[in-house]
């Protein structure tokens, strides 16, 4: 709990859903946080209502900048870096191709370029995505070295950023003992603070909170869902044990649910409804403008053996932290309880991991 205590994390993406969270998480576990973040995408902001740019040392900087993103990370010399900026939505990735691939290939490489100008040790975790993985909607989940691939420039752009990975861990990075590398692959990530576009939960709440109906595209397709807390936890074991233990450098790990974990999105909607009243849906999954996976789930046995992490909420608890951040925050916006909400949450889940002795607790 006292490993990230003082030192400098820097976080790309950390105005984002995740990296908001993990920023507020670190900030909390004592580390220096910087952020570097081309934009606010999102109206309403968890960034934001957090007020986390009093929190951190707030960088604005496009991640396909070379030349400000290696200035940025010899100046700050940080001692880990979650690299989460990307391009994240499947449907955008639809409308502007160019840019998803741009974002989430070239930025990966920025960083992982600026990384060889570096002189000192550094842990650098680089976040992909459940999507990288060829999907052909098996009904196991998918390993570390199972084939990468996408039907949509969205899971493309992800395989591109583990191919850009694979390439620089081996031409530079093998004999390099400053730098060591972790990858991780999640996806279907819920919790509060979500306002994104087309995602299930940001579209329930903002329609319900105004007493409206939502549509729901795919209403009978299978997700592993996981509260953004979990992964976060993975990630943070994931940078601590690369640390401790060089044998891990260049290694991938999913991070998900357990295996039997996997509910529609019909079964996340009916949970969600036992927090709010009135509320309503509809049927529209005749009415998808692009490709949706059906089934997509991830083994995570090698991060149980490897790492010793397991996820630690089960889907009930997982869309009650949800639901009720969301209630609280649509009850009173103010930055004080949107603050409160979110340390309490963090604070909640620990007291849980603690209870069932996850690894990270110790």
């Amino acid at each position: 709990m006292n490993f990230f205590k003082n030192s400098k994390v820097l976080i790309t993406g950390h105005t984002g859903f995740k990296g908001a969270w993990l920023g507020l998480w670190l900030s909390e576990l004592g580390a220096k946080v910087i952020g570097i973040s081309d934009q606010i995408l999102t109206t309403p902001s968890h960034f934001e209502k957090i007020n986390q740019k009093e929190l951190i040392k707030d960088y604005r900087c496009d991640i396909r900048d070379f030349n400000e993103i290696k200035k940025i990370i010899l100046k700050e010399e940080p001692d880990f870096i979650f690299h989460l900026a990307a391009q994240a939505l499947v449907g955008e990735s639809y409308a502007d191709p160019l840019n998803t691939l741009s974002v989430n290939s070239i930025g990966t490489a920025n960083v992982l370029e600026s990384l060889r100008s570096v002189n000192k040790k550094v842990v650098a975790i680089f976040i992909t995505s459940d999507k990288a993985y060829d999907n052909v909607e098996w009904k196991w989940g998918y390993r570390e070295n199972d084939r990468l691939g996408g039907k949509d420039p969205y899971s493309a752009s992800k395989g591109m950023a583990e191919l850009v990975l694979k390439t620089y861990i081996n031409s530079f990075f093998l004999d390099n003992k400053n730098i060591l590398i972790g990858i991780a692959r999640a996806g279907n990530v819920i919790g509060g603070g979500d306002w994104s576009s087309n995602r299930i939960i940001p579209d329930c709440v903002r329609s319900w909170a105004k007493k409206e109906e939502v549509s729901i595209r795919s209403p009978l397709a299978t997700r592993p869902w996981q509260h953004v807390l979990e992964p976060l936890s993975g990630y943070l074991v994931l940078a601590r044990s690369i640390y401790s233990n060089e044998q891990l450098h260049g290694e991938a790990y999913n991070f998900g649910p357990y295996a039997h974990q996997d509910y529609t999105v019909k079964e996340l909607i009916e949970e969600m409804q036992k927090y709010w009243q009135d509320v309503k849906w509809k049927d529209e999954s005749g009415n998808v403008p692009f490709h949706e996976a059906g089934l997509l789930k991830l083994n995570c046995d090698k991060a149980l053996f490897d790492l010793d992490w397991e996820p630690t909420l089960n889907f009930e608890e997982t869309v009650k932290f949800t639901a009720e951040w969301y209630k609280s925050y649509y009850s009173n916006t103010t930055y004080d309880n949107t603050i409160k909400i979110s340390k309490d949450q963090i604070k909640h889940y620990t007291e849980i991991a603690i209870k069932r002795n996850r690894i990270w607790t110790n």
